[in-house]
């Protein structure tokens, strides 16, 4: 079963929580197959994933009709469908812009390619230091940024700069044809409608737990 054929058309009216459940569908999916298990009832995948069974079906549902009543979901299938999806049936290419200590962490980091991603450009303004020139990739100056990114054709790019330099880092990869940006910057950047920013800041996570634990 292939995925509807205006299902690209349809995204910007899915909302975000959607495409995030389906990332957490997806790793159930995974972990069931592992297991050996071929199916899967909506009660019990929606169980997994910490969502009520009606929400499950719900998010499902934006994209077509899936499962056999009274049998469930076929976990390959689904698993298979999701990942097409979310665009990683094969790897996507992601730079990584500021080598920091944030930046050289998430370069070491080996889980991006199981998940269906390759950084396969790393940038900073500093001079390169030992330890990053050891790693892989091998980190360019901020000059080679719009070369690199249309001779490769990315599209995504992991933001780990400074809050004062973040927007105009910002501007340069969406003038070069970067439309998705992780932010770890802890500003908030302004792009055209047609790029999507994912803003992760730590702080505000820790506070948000600090909140609840004071209940």
């Amino acid at each position: 079963m292939n995925p509807p054929k205006n299902h690209r058309t349809q995204r910007p009216e899915i909302p975000r929580k959607t495409i995030y459940r389906l990332s957490i569908y997806l790793r159930c999916l995974q972990r069931l197959a592992a297991n050996g298990i071929h199916t899967v009832s909506s009660e019990a995948m929606a169980l997994a994933a910490g969502v009520k069974s009606p929400q499950l079906r719900k998010d499902l549902a934006y994209f077509g009709q899936f499962g056999t009543r009274g049998l469930g979901y076929d976990v390959d299938q689904l698993s298979s469908m999701i990942t097409q999806w979310l665009g990683t049936s094969s790897l996507q290419p992601v730079i990584l812009v500021g080598v920091g200590n944030l930046g050289t962490a998430l370069l070491s980091y080996r889980g991006f390619q199981k998940e269906g991603f390759s950084v396969v450009g790393a940038f900073d303004i500093r001079p390169v230091s030992r330890q990053a020139r050891q790693s892989e990739p091998v980190v360019m100056t901020m000059g080679q940024i719009e070369g690199f990114v249309r001779e490769r054709g990315v599209r995504l790019a992991i933001l780990c700069v400074p809050p004062e330099a973040a927007q105009e880092v910002a501007n340069r990869l969406v003038a070069v044809g970067i439309v998705g940006i992780m932010n770890f910057a802890p500003t908030v950047l302004h792009v055209p409608e047609e790029v999507v920013v994912n803003n992760v800041n730590l702080a505000i996570e820790l506070e948000n737990l600090s909140f609840f634990i004071q209940q």
